[in-house]
């Protein structure tokens, strides 16, 4: 009995994480099908990036009214709602040839990812120790990222062999699936449901966000997700492969094979900085700007370079732009931190926010601006990436700026609590 208890919640987790795998899998099938998408569409970079810059931004204005929802009906209910509601998307952009059908397939397809992930943290404070929600936090994110292999290869390969429709209704199959597992296997805590049944009047909700936004460390944790997260969502999610492929002049199978080699960094990067966050807390933010500080400078190698980079250094670029996956995750561990658990939802939604903001702007801003260039270029491209240079800066002062009013409110509680210990 006692083997099953301590077993029990690695079940539910690694199957809210095989969740979270097929979600991001789901968000990537385009990115890696993009030429795919331009021919069977006839779309140019700015329609192909509209096409995907739409299903961002449904995932981000959804994620508060998601979070919302979590902190109202728990976990296991949003996990499935959002399997459902991907898998419906990508059975629509399965057998149609519209341009606009394809892209409202692809905006229930966002929906449906908002509901996943914050749902699947949200499993981890109910049934993990304190002292271990840090590590198994980042492996949460690090591990649902291998949903970016089956997009890259597995999906890839089934897109080549089979063409559009049968890769992309596999995909619809595979959600249909999870539904099940998740209904068999998950529950919100060891109690059972983490549901709160007490409704809130639209002043009152409005009042809990304007709450917990104005908490210093949920904007701490946005911002950390935004400086951290958005160069390398961009690059899986959008452009990465074109860049590889047009712009490097990289085969497919190597372009796929660095996407790859961009889950195993985060896996092994992610680790490292649960453990290190786990042990030191307060040195939590520096963490962050030396990863926003490394994205930017290997970066600014690549695109100093006047012709295609040798592939060494483009493996050097996805290697350490991949650790921003992974060290976006500490902004849901400071969302953790300066939340209370009737609203860690909402603030993992918000912090959420950040990195696909980013993310979206500059998606459907490179897309622009290479258009005005002359299409899919070398030169388009590199001009197209220095775009990230003011998300970098936004989102360092960002975190200095927050990160100062976050340790004035610890010291705060910390002096009250000590008053009333005296009292």
């Amino acid at each position: 009995m006692g083997r099953c208890l301590r077993v029990r919640p690695w079940i539910v987790w690694a199957t809210g994480v095989l969740a979270y795998m097929v979600a991001v899998f789901d968000r990537t099938t385009l990115g890696v099908s993009g030429l795919a998408a331009a021919e069977r569409f006839t779309a140019g970079p700015t329609l192909l990036s509209m096409f995907v810059v739409l299903q961002v931004v449904v995932y981000a204005a959804a994620q508060v009214p998601a979070g919302l929802l979590l902190d109202r009906y728990g976990s296991r209910a949003l996990i499935v709602c959002g399997a459902a509601l991907m898998a419906s998307g990508q059975l629509v952009l399965a057998f149609t040839d519209s341009l606009p059908v394809a892209v409202a397939g692809r905006a229930v397809v966002g929906l449906g990812d908002a509901f996943t992930f914050i749902s699947v943290l949200r499993l981890v404070p109910h049934w993990f120790a304190p002292r271990q929600i840090p590590v198994v936090t980042q492996l949460t994110g690090i591990v649902g990222q291998l949903g970016q292999v089956l997009s890259a290869v597995p999906f890839l390969a089934l897109l080549s062999a089979q063409g559009w429709s049968v890769a992309y209704a596999s995909a619809a199959a595979g959600g249909v699936l999870l539904i099940v597992v998740v209904l068999l296997l998950v529950r919100d805590t060891p109690q059972g449901s983490a549901a709160t049944p007490e409704t809130m009047s639209v002043r009152q909700t409005l009042a809990s966000v304007k709450t917990v936004w104005l908490r210093p460390g949920t904007r701490l944790g946005f911002f950390t997700h935004m400086g951290t997260q958005f160069s390398i969502t961009v690059f899986a999610l959008m452009w990465g492969l074109p860049y590889l492929t047009v712009a490097q002049g990289l085969s497919p199978g190597v372009a796929g094979a660095l996407l790859s080699l961009s889950v195993v960094t985060g896996i092994g990067s992610g680790v490292l900085i649960g453990v290190v966050t786990g042990r030191y807390p307060h040195r939590r933010s520096w963490i962050v700007l030396g990863i926003i500080a490394s994205n930017a400078l290997m970066w600014t190698i690549v695109l100093a370079l006047s012709g295609p980079a040798p592939l060494w250094v483009l493996v050097v670029l996805v290697a350490v732009i991949s650790v921003g996956g992974p060290g976006s995750m500490v902004g849901f561990d400071f969302a953790r931190t300066f939340n209370t658990g009737a609203t860690l939802g909402t603030a993992q939604g918000m912090v959420n926010m950040g990195g696909f903001l980013a993310s979206l702007l500059l998606m459907q801003a490179m897309g622009m601006v290479m258009d005005a260039s002359g299409g899919l270029t070398f030169e388009s491209f590199r001009t197209a990436w220095t775009l990230q240079y003011a998300v970098w800066t936004l989102a360092i002062l960002g975190v200095l700026i927050t990160r100062r009013k976050a340790r004035r409110q610890l010291a705060e509680d910390d002096r009250f609590l000590l008053e009333d210990i005296q009292t």
